[in-house]
Parts: structure tokens; C-alpha cells; sequence
């Protein structure tokens, strides 16, 4: 019975060759798409999973609010995974990782500046899974000065994965001797580290320091150990130890913080959640979002759903064409049933058909896709054990979904009325038809809604005032390689010609790694109801001049006056949470030595300024006036910049010979902060593009089988003088009918989602009516432009050859 259900489907689908292709292409776009979410979705869930024990292990996150001031980060005190480990049995492991970011590796004569160092203690590798080629991983981080580095470190500087033995003399300072070569860590992890020293080899203040939140932490627990059991031994040693270092300094119980709503808190966040969940001050790498795997997995299950609605749409359509076929199977004796399992089958074939043919497309689409998203996706992976059941079920689902109302319409005519001929016919005979058409068309106008409101804010933050200027500012890295030559190179610099003003800090308000933040007082006894906590920024006396600054109080830091060195610049933002009117020549104190207090006096104000994500609001900044060599700005003029950028290269080698010279412009370092939105506008816009196709693949198809049935109506309206514009008008109107409704069912919805989405910026714009207007009027005018090269084939056909057959 099947292989008759197989051959009919076969003969039916090769007789109706047009209304197949139609149906298998949009069905394979639909799919195509469809597949290569899958692709992103399945890649996005799989980070960190390659670790054994990935289930048992969490970081401790910071959660620290302190009069009306939340800080978030991915820290915390040195001392913290230690006790942990020794107080409760329950807590087999610990790690604490510092990220050192670049490190300079010497190589010949020259220093190569490379990327993603870190220290860690020597238990790494017992919570981690980083298999080793060569080295014990148990003692690799065991002595002073050695280092483990990847697979890929160790072909580039040795050209083999036997380097153990061998020393690597890095940071202008230190030979460091290889004790393990590693396997490079997976794509799907949130962090990559090439090199890897002993943590001991970093200075990172006292040991038993509960105040400072110095290092990433990870705790790996016993196998069946509850999440709920370790957090509440984590607030246990909290308030046993750094409560009690608190009361010393702030000479306030915990008692009496939380009165005022003040905690410190660190909370377990598990390793597979990082990913998709984490978005806090010092994270190793830039993380995903959760979100966008929703709004994609909604996306490519709304494409395909498209794609169905094509096939369905088609199908009914041609019902007058398959109607005396039902009716003479079911004179024959052919059940419902039978009819039903027919017409299933068919639609499971073609959704078969369009699967394989699917695959090829995401094949080439990869590439594209990968670019967009940022992956390095491989096609290999559709074709996984764990896959392709997915794959079969995916092709059945899609083949049922697709098939259901055309199986249980076609098989529902009575034999009498089909044979008799009064099967009503043509486009306005199907209401459901109609209905699927909007539901099409509202998806394809929501999705070029939201692509127009993506990019409208990402301009909106490119063009915004940052109240800064970074434009025509050349970001020199690693400057901290001129060591005591650094003023001099400053003052050489502004000798270039084109070289208007420069600065020398690490703290640019377009840095990618987090600023420091610490807790500042109104009075000297560091009284906890006066505290704020700033962040701080360690500047030179030029910084604010360099980068088009502007103050709103006061003065800036300047080499005539010598009390300067314990003087802070705020901004706004820390001027209001101070509470003063006019808070110039108020002084300020933060802990000290043995935690006395230090006094401050603020010398002006600067006016607010995004030195973070325009996510969050600006937030209380200080700025002191100090020694921080890590980057260069310079302002320059925009004429003959390559020249320009070839002598600073020439002063930076003269003075820092075999260091290398790395830079960027502060515009590109500003854009490259919102790169997961700019990818997001990039899909949007792909997705909506093929969402628009497929929808018009199938109003293509409709129109085709709507001016078949009105050949003959067609054929007299010329006989009787219609022009062929007024035809056109007549098969139009009534599509354009129905993509009109679809704008008042998108149009609420798109709305309401897009706010959703800028409700993550503190920095927004508002959604323009011209939007709705610019979205509805693209997708009217790409459904008319299909539904006429249709039409007007069909106005222009010969009368006679029409009415010939009449």
C-alpha cells in the first residue's frame, strides 16, 4: 500500500511540474534558513560543555550595592575559594585565574606582542578539562616563573609540541621555562588561553585581603552537591570573614548595612550558564546572549512556518484541478482515510525532497551565515549522529504541518458536487487561503520593522554625543614598553606635524577590560552611611584636553600646582551622589594604608561621559591625577594620516626598539563595542530578505492558479475592451487587500517587541511612525511587483486562444 501511495505521489508531483518546484523551493529556502538557526542555536548552547565535570562547576560572581550604587563583576577577594575549600568537604576544588590579557613573547631579536595570558593557580588543570600533549598537568603551574602554553603557542614559537624544557622570555623581564603544552582550547568556550602562569608570579596585594576584589574565581563541588548547599556556605564565610574586615574599616556591623539595603554578596554562577547569562564588569571574553537564541529560534520556526503556509496556500488553491480526481478515487471506493494518508504522503515526499535540496543550500550559505554571526560554524554538524534524527523528524513535522489542510480539504469533497462541477473555485473561495497570505506578510513586515529599528539605534549610539570626542584619535597600545622614556615620547610626538594634542592612560573610556571601582567616603572615619563607590580613573594632566573634555566646575589638573597629586576630578554623576550643590574644594577620603583614610580635594568637575556601553547609564566616576602608561591617545588632523602614523611608528621603535608598534582609531575601538548588535541588524535584515521570498514564492504561485481559473473572465473582458491596467487592477486589488490588513496586525507587535529590545539601552531612540510607514511600503510594493509580473502575462494572453476551448 505505501509503494502505491509512493509511485501516485511521484506521477502527481512530476505531472505538475511548476506547482512542485514552487512548492519544494520555498519549502528548501524555508528549511534552508531554518537549518542554519539550528546551526547558531545548537553552537551558542554547547559553550564549555567539552569540560568533564562542567555541571559541578561555578565562578562567584560580586553582587556588592553600597548606598544607592550597584557594582556587578566576575571578581572577587583572593581569600574566598581558598577558605572554601578548607571549611567545607562538600567543595572538592578551586581555581583563581587573573587575565593578563597581551603579553610580550621574544622571539629572535624581535618582541611579538601576543594575546590571551593569564595566571592561575596550579589546581587548573584539576578543574578544567585543557588535556596535555606534553607536561604533567598536575605540576606544570607548581614552580615560579613557568608557563604552560597551547597547541598553536607552541608550533609558533618552537614549530613543535615538544617544548617542554624550553624557555619563553616574556614581558621584557622574565624567562619563563615550558612545563606543559596543551591542547587549544575549544571555540564553544568563554575563554581561550594561550599561556597560562603561576598565579604566585603576580602581585596581587595581601593574601587574607577580603575588601579587594582581585580574581576571577571557580569552585568545582562534590558529584550530587546541591547548588542551593554551597551558596548558602559562601554567605556563611562572607559574613565570617569579610563582614568582620568590613567593621574594622567601617566600624559597621552587617547588621546595620543591610538596615540601609547595603550587601555584599557573591553568587555561584554555574560554568554552562556563563555564556548566554553573564554580562558583568571583567569578563575574560565577550559573552553571547540568551535572548538573541530566542529571537532566532522564533525567527527560523516563523520562516518556516512561511514556508508551510506556501505549501498549503498552493495546494487548496489547485483544488479545482485535483477535485475530479477525489471525486472519482471516492466512486471508486477510495475512504476518506485513504485519500487523507494520499495526500500526507505526497507532502511528506516533497517536504523529503526539499530537505535534501535545503542542505545544499545551507551548504552555501554557511560561509555567509558564519560571517554574519561571527561563527565558525561546520556543515558537518547537520550531519551528526544526534542529528539526523532530528533532520528526519524535522522533514516529517514539516511534511504533516504542511500537508494537514490540504489532505483533509481535498478529501472531503463530495463526489456529486465534483462531478457535477459546482466546486467553488478561485481566489476568494478560501478564507483560511486569504488568512495565510497575512499571517505571511505580517511576519515579512515585523521582521523589516525590527531591521529598520536596529539600525536606526545603532546609529543613533554612533552618532550620539559620547561627550567625548573620538574622532581623529590614534590609540597607541601598549605604550607601557617605553617604560621612563614615556614623557619624553609624548613630548616628541607633539613635534610630528599633524599631531595636535596626546595623553598617556591605560583608562580610555573606549577599553574593553573593566576599570577599577572602589568605595569612596565623605568623612575621614569612613563613616559606611557617607560611602559611594566610583570609578576610578588613573589620568595625566592632558587627558581631558586631548579628548575634547568639557568641564562643568572648576579646573583641571595642572603641573603648576603641586597638591594636584591628591586632588580628583569628578564627573556629574559623582557630583550628585555627593549630594553638594557646588562640590569644588569639598574633599573627599577612601582607605589607606592599615585602613586609615587618605583625603582628596575635588579641584572640578567634568561634565558626564560614556566610558562604558551605552547599555547602562553613566555612571559616578574620579578621576586622579598619577602615573598609568598603558595606552597613548592622540589627537590628530585628518590629512595625511598614513604618513603621520609611520613617523610615531619610527619615534615609538627608536625608543622602544624590538617592542612592538600596535594602534587603533578610537572611533573603530568605539563601534567594536557594539558588535553583537551590529550582527544582529546584519541577520535581521537576511532573515527578513528571506522571509519576503519565500512569502512572495508563494503569492507568486497563487496569482499563477488565480489567473488560470480566470482565463476565460479575462478572455471576455478584452473581447469587450478592458485595458490591460484595468486587468492588472482587477487580479491585484485583491492581494493588495490583504497585505493592507497584515500592517495593522504587525505593525502592534513589532512595536511592542522593539521596545522590548531598546529597553537594554539606557541610551535609545524612539520608534518613528515613518518606520511602519517604510516597512509597510516595501512589503506592498514587493508583493505588487510579484503579483504583476503574473498579471500582466495574464492580461496580455491572446483572447482567442482563451475562448477558443469555450
Amino acid at each position: 500500500m505505501l509503494k502505491n501511495y509512493l509511485k501516485t505521489a511521484l506521477r502527481n508531483l512530476w505531472k505538475n511540474k511548476a506547482f512542485s518546484a514552487i512548492n519544494i523551493i520555498g519549502l528548501a529556502a524555508g528549511l534552508a534558513v531554518c537549518l542554519s538557526i539550528v546551526l547558531y542555536v545548537a553552537d551558542e548552547l554547547s559553550y564549555d560543555k567539552y569540560n568533564v565535570s562542567a555541571a559541578r562547576i561555578y565562578r562567584l560572581d560580586a553582587d556588592i550595592f553600597f548606598n544607592n550604587t550597584p557594582f556587578t563583576s566576575t571578581s572577587c577577594p583572593r581569600p574566598l575559594p581558598v577558605t572554601l575549600v578548607k571549611d567545607y568537604p562538600q567543595i572538592e576544588q578551586m581555581v583563581r585565574i587573573n587575565n593578563a590579557g597581551d603579553i610580550l613573547v621574544k622571539k629572535g631579536n624581535d618582541n611579538i606582542q601576543d594575546h590571551d595570558a593569564a595566571y592561575a593557580d596550579s589546581t587548573f588543570f584539576k578543574v578544567f578539562t585543557a588535556p596535555m600533549i606534553a607536561g604533567d598537568p598536575a605540576t606544570a603551574l607548581n614552580e615560579p616563573h613557568s608557563i604552560v602554553i597551547d597547541e598553536t603557542t607552541a608550533l609558533k614559537y618552537f614549530n613543535s609540541t615538544d617544548a617542554v624544557g624550553k624557555t619563553l622570555y616574556v614581558d621584557n623581564s622574565v624567562y619563563c621555562k615550558v612545563t606543559g603544552v596543551m591542547k587549544d582550547f575549544p571555540r564553544q568556550s568563554h575563554f581561550h588561553f594561550r599561556f597560562i602562569r603561576p598565579l604566585r608570579d603576580t602581585w596581587q596585594g595581601q593574601a587574607n585581603d577580603w575588601l579587594s576584589n582581585n580574581e576571577q574565581a571557580y569552585i568545582l563541588v562534590k558529584p550530587g552537591v546541591q547548588k542551593e548547599l554551597i551558596q548558602s556556605k559562601v554567605d556563611e564565610t562572607v559574613k565570617d570573614h569579610l563582614y568582620r574586615q568590613l567593621q574594622e574599616v567601617l566600624h559597621a556591623s552587617a547588621a546595620d548595612m543591610e538596615k540601609q539595603g547595603a550587601h555584599f554578596r557573591y553568587h555561584l554562577m554555574p560554568l554552562l550558564d556563563i555564556h548566554l547569562h553573564s554580562d558583568k564588569s571583567y569578563e575574560i571574553e565577550a559573552n553571547g546572549n540568551i535572548n538573541y537564541v530566542y529571537i532566532f529560534s522564533v525567527i527560523a520556526i516563523l520562516i518556516l512556518l512561511i514556508a508551510c503556509v506556501n505549501f498549503m496556500n498552493l495546494s487548496t488553491a489547485r483544488s479545482a484541478n485535483r477535485a475530479k480526481e477525489v471525486g472519482i478515487r471516492k466512486v471508486a471506493g477510495s475512504s476518506k482515510t485513504n485519500l487523507i494518508i494520499q495526500f500526507l504522503t505526497e507532502s511528506v515526499l516533497l517536504s523529503f525532497i526539499a530537505m535534501l535540496l535545503s542542505l545544499g543550500i545551507a551548504a552555501l550559505l554557511l560561509p555567509l551565515f558564519n560571517q554574519l554571526a561571527g561563527k565558525q560554524m561546520h556543515f558537518t554538524t547537520l550531519l551528526s549522529s544526534w542529528m539526523l534524527p532530528v533532520l528526519l523528524a524535522l522533514v516529517i513535522i514539516v511534511g504533516l504541518i504542511a500537508g494537514s489542510y490540504p489532505a483533509f480539504y481535498l478529501s472531503s469533497f463530495q463526489p456529486i458536487q465534483v462531478l457535477k462541477g459546482s466546486i467553488a473555485s478561485g481566489f476568494k473561495s478560501s478564507w483560511l487561503r486569504s488568512g495565510l497570505v497575512i499571517f505571511q506578510f505580517s511576519i515579512s513586515i515585523m521582521l523589516l520593522i525590527g531591521t529598520i529599528v536596529i539600525y536606526n539605534q545603532l546609529d543613533y549610539i554612533r552618532s550620539r554625543k559620547t561627550g567625548y570626542n573620538r574622532e581623529q584619535v590614534l590609540v597607541l597600545h601598549n605604550t607601557d614598553g617605553l617604560g621612563k622614556q614615556i614623557k619624553a615620547f609624548r613630548e616628541d610626538c607633539l613635534k610630528i606635524t599633524g599631531v595636535n594634542k596626546v595623553t598617556i592612560s591605560g583608562d580610555l573610556p573606549t577599553a574593553t577590560s573593566g576599570f577599577s571601582q572602589n568605595g569612596w567616603f565623605r568623612d575621614a572615619t569612613l563613616d559606611v552611611k557617607r560611602a559611594i563607590i566610583l570609578t576610578s580613573f588613573i589620568v595625566d594632566e592632558h587627558y581631558i584636553p586631548t579628548l575634547g573634555m568639557e568641564m562643568a566646575k572648576g579646573r583641571n589638573f595642572s603641573p603648576d600646582f603641586l597638591s594636584d597629586s591628591t586632588a580628583v576630578v569628578i564627573n556629574e554623576s559623582a557630583a550628585s551622589l555627593l549630594g553638594a550643590k557646588d562640590p569644588v574644594n569639598m574633599t573627599v577620603y577612601r582607605p589607606w594604608n592599615e585602613y586609615k583614610s587618605r583625603a582628596y580635594h575635588v579641584i572640578g568637575v567634568v561634565k558626564d561621559f560614556n566610558f562604558s556601553s551605552m547599555h547602562q547609564k553613566v555612571g559616578p566616576l574620579v578621576m586622579q591625577l598619577g602615573s598609568n602608561n598603558g595606552s597613548a591617545a592622540l589627537a590628530v588632523s585628518p590629512k595625511n594620516i598614513t604618513p603621520l602614523i609611520g613617523q610615531v611608528e619610527q619615534l615609538y621603535k627608536h625608543m622602544a626598539p624590538g617592542l612592538p608598534f600596535s594602534y587603533s582609531f578610537m572611533d573603530a575601538d568605539f563601534n567594536n563595542l557594539y558588535k553583537a548588535e551590529q550582527r544582529t541588524g546584519k541577520l535581521f535584515i537576511t532573515f527578513a530578505i528571506f522571509a519576503i521570498l519565500i512569502a512572495c514564492l508563494g503569492l507568486f504561485g497563487l496569482v499563477t492558479y488565480a489567473a488560470e481559473q480566470r482565463t476565460k473572465e479575462i478572455g471576455i473582458r478584452k473581447v469587450l475592451g478592458a485595458k490591460v491596467g484595468s486587468i492588472v487592477n482587477l487580479l491585484s486589488r485583491d492581494f493588495a487587500r490583504l497585505v493592507l490588513i497584515s500592517f495593522f496586525i504587525s505593525f502592534p507587535i513589532a512595536w511592542w517587541a522593539m521596545n522590548k529590545w531598546l529597553e537594554s539601552f539606557a541610551y535609545r531612540i524612539t520608534i518613528s511612525w515613518w518606520v511602519f510607514l517604510l516597512a509597510g511600503a516595501t512589503a506592498m510594493i514587493i508583493a505588487l511587483f510579484t503579483v504583476s509580473l503574473q498579471t500582466i502575462r495574464a492580461a496580455l494572453a491572446n483572447p482567442v486562444k482563451s475562448l477558443k476551448s469555450e
